[in-house]
């Protein structure tokens, strides 16, 4: 996760509107979420304002829309002494503190203490915390976390031995690492470095109201939920995910896991009562994060869960994310569609990704 990866709206945010007539039903709402998107200039006091501005609105007749408030200033308009428009907004004054405090973490060769992050971000370290995880959907402990777990992997991939590992991603007592490392990478970190190797998995493979399931765990947690319509290729898959692992067949004991996992991807649990164990990069977790706050019976765009990581531009790398993702249901990824409603690019198929959505919306 770079430090540009904040949250700056909701997963249920509408898009910025394009048309005037669109800009202006955002200014009448006093919409706070379009503020540094565009500004509107009212012709008859020479004025403009940000969206939100809590000034009444001026006639319809008299608005006029820019992009910045540069344009509006070439234009001839004045900014407005209540919304300050051409002065950063508290909300971008929080993202810009977060960002560096993220850049803090993402440099540091060891996570910094909770006071001195704060104290880069101009913040007590209560507020610190509350607005940080607001903007990233994860804490600065679980985003050091993340950073050094992303480390920890690239090391273990390069370094000679687990011990070099442990120093490159900047554990300075090999305790530490050890009491951290198999949580993060959900193996020993030797089997880890050896692709998996003596990694154990359980799996089984049956049926459920939307065809084949594989329900795959490790001693972490259920690590994969796969569907489909040939139970074979799905062992085979999980065969090409975890290649070097040892995939045990299920016992008597995990078919209650199995059973469990099939009732709630049939809606017959309102949620997966299970340890998960999740791998991914810093990035995907922050997008299954915010997969996970769209309520059920809801839907969201990829460009909505773009912007609500902080990154709108990323709208391909939201969509490579949620194909990425091992635990289908659990991680909701089938409520994300296009901007055209268009239930398109599910893993597991697009009549399964209709059918969740029909059955969240049956029982919202």
């Amino acid at each position: 996760m770079d430090a540009a990866l904040l949250k700056t709206a909701p997963a249920s945010a509408v898009p910025m509107p394009g048309g005037d007539d669109a800009r202006f039903n955002a200014v009448r709402r006093r919409d706070k979420s379009f503020d540094g998107k565009f500004v509107y200039a009212v012709r008859t006091t020479s004025v403009y304002c940000r969206p939100g501005c809590a000034a009444r609105p001026a006639k319809r007749e008299n608005l006029s829309f820019y992009d910045s408030s540069e344009a509006a200033e070439a234009a001839g308009f004045r900014p407005c002494k209540r919304c300050r428009p051409n002065a950063a907004s508290d909300d971008e004054s929080r993202r810009a503190a977060v960002a560096r405090a993220c850049r803090l973490i993402d440099t540091a060769e060891e996570a910094p203490r909770l006071d001195r992050i704060a104290a880069v971000a101009g913040m007590s370290p209560f507020y610190f915390h509350r607005v940080f995880k607001a903007a990233t959907g994860l804490t600065p402990k679980a985003y050091a976390a993340a950073k050094r777990a992303a480390r920890l992997r690239a090391a273990l991939g390069e370094a000679g031995s687990v011990t070099g590992a442990i120093y490159e991603a900047g554990y300075n007592a090999s305790s530490r690492f050890y009491a951290e490392a198999a949580r993060e990478l959900g193996m020993a970190p030797r089997a880890y470095k050896q692709g998996g190797r003596g990694e154990i998995i359980r799996f089984a493979v049956g049926r459920c109201a939307l065809g084949a399931i594989l329900v795959a765990a490790t001693e972490t947690g259920v690590c994969a939920i796969f569907l489909g319509d040939d139970p074979g290729k799905l062992v085979r898959d999980l065969q090409d995910q975890f290649a070097k692992a040892e995939l045990v067949g299920s016992d008597a004991a995990f078919e209650a896991t199995v059973a469990r996992v099939v009732g709630f991807v049939e809606g017959r649990r309102a949620w997966l009562d299970l340890p998960l164990d999740i791998r991914g990069t810093a990035f995907q977790r922050q997008v299954w994060e915010a997969l996970g706050r769209i309520p059920r019976g809801e839907t969201a765009t990829y460009a909505e869960i773009a912007a609500a990581v902080g990154r709108p531009g990323a709208v391909r790398a939201v969509a490579r994310a949620c194909a990425s993702n091992r635990l289908a249901v659990a991680i909701p990824c089938h409520r994300v569609v296009r901007t055209d409603g268009a239930l398109a690019g599910y893993r597991w198929g697009v009549d399964r990704k209709q059918a969740l959505i029909a059955r969240e919306r049956a029982k919202a």
